[in-house]
């Protein structure tokens, strides 16, 4: 062998990444610092004024807890290359029927919840089948379906009730229905109602003298998140589908031509977003009690800007459902730290438009430095 020879760079497909570069290059990891600085901020400025107490905790909590269930839905579909943006009106449309069968036309609420699960699926399988099959970009595929299902919302409820909201007696029908345990109330009350009395959480002394917790318990949308979380970052990290999904984002004609029905991918993955719509609606209606026919508005940007805070890329591909969930922890976080330490609500879009700037640039600088490219 010549020992002049000169030597042959090392091939970018083998070049080793460290540890820490990868670490650097996951998408969650900007919204990972996002979550230090916000906790951090709130920390020095909210900690007297009981955003950290047991119940402001729980508060923040469960309000990013509904915003992941559906910022997962749209972060899965994006990084497969695609958007809904009638993911709100569909939890509208959703919470009248699952509202309005039970309270005024008598149908079980176990029954509706069934009825109702079948017509997301269906929501979900019209946007995804319209754009695969039409070639019509999905932003004008679901702005249309957006239109759509909000208006039929508010037609079939005031038809029925003429009025555009519709409530539920918890006594008689949620209280007594097996499912509606799932979606509604409160989970371990017992225990934290024991962790008050022991003086371990705040609480509050009913008529009769028994000491409750102030919380009341872990509500199912907290449960849910998590499931949605573990369950769908085991698909994208550990299964066929995951490769599937983000080589259908990066990618479709290639990923075409190496076999993945991206077709099936698409739609399936319009479906799951119709899920999360469905998971939040039901929340919403058996927690509350009630239901209203533009409920649901606006929320599919905020889906969307939690995914994009959390990492996901909008040219689809790239991304991250713990992302998404921690994007969603700061939107939760901010809007309600914001009125803890009196600062006017209307800042609220301020400051997220900036974590929306602050998280792309922090994302793509992160992984530019964790891949060396420029």
């Amino acid at each position: 062998m010549n020992k002049h020879a000169k030597e042959t760079p090392m091939d970018e497909r083998v070049r080793k990444i460290s540890v820490f570069s990868k670490l650097l290059i996951r998408p969650e990891m900007a919204s990972i610092g996002g979550v230090i600085i916000i906790f951090t901020f709130f920390g020095l400025t909210a900690a007297t004024s009981g955003m950290f107490s047991s119940l402001g905790i729980f508060t923040f909590l469960e309000l990013s807890a509904e915003l992941a269930i559906i910022a997962i839905g749209a972060s899965m579909l994006m990084i497969g290359g695609e958007f809904d943006l009638s993911i709100g009106s569909t939890i509208g449309f959703l919470s009248v029927f699952l509202a309005v069968l039970p309270s005024e036309l008598g149908i079980p609420i176990y029954a509706t919840l069934f009825l109702t699960f079948g017509l997301a699926m269906l929501i979900g399988y019209i946007n995804g089948i319209l754009v695969v099959k039409t070639g019509l970009p999905s932003f004008i595929v679901t702005l249309a379906m957006l239109f759509i299902l909000r208006g039929a919302a508010l037609v079939f409820i005031r038809s029925i009730t003429n009025r555009t909201q519709a409530y539920l007696d918890r006594e008689t029908l949620i209280q007594n229905d097996p499912l509606a345990w799932l979606f509604g109330g409160k989970l371990l009350t017992g225990f934290f109602d024991w962790l008050a009395q022991h003086g371990l959480l705040e609480s509050l002394e009913n008529e009769n003298g028994e000491i409750t917790s102030l919380v009341g318990g872990i509500s199912p949308s907290l449960v849910w998140a998590l499931l949605l979380i573990i369950v769908t970052t085991w698909v994208l990290s550990k299964t066929r589908l995951g490769n599937w999904i983000f080589a259908t984002g990066g990618d479709p004609i290639a990923a075409r031509n190496v076999g993945v029905p991206v077709r099936k991918v698409k739609i399936g993955l319009f479906m799951f977003t119709a899920f999360c719509a469905f998971l939040l609606a039901a929340i919403q209606v058996l927690s509350n009690a009630s239901a209203d026919a533009l409920r649901g508005e606006l929320k599919e940007f905020e889906a969307i800007i939690s995914s994009v805070i959390g990492g996901t890329l909008l040219t689809g591909g790239y991304g991250s459902t713990i992302g998404a969930a921690l994007g969603a922890l700061i939107f939760g976080t901010i809007g309600q730290g914001l009125n803890y330490i009196g600062v006017d609500a209307n800042w609220f879009k301020i400051f997220l438009g900036l974590m929306v700037l602050v998280a792309v640039v922090l994302s793509n600088s992160l992984r530019k430095r964790a891949t060396g490219r420029n």
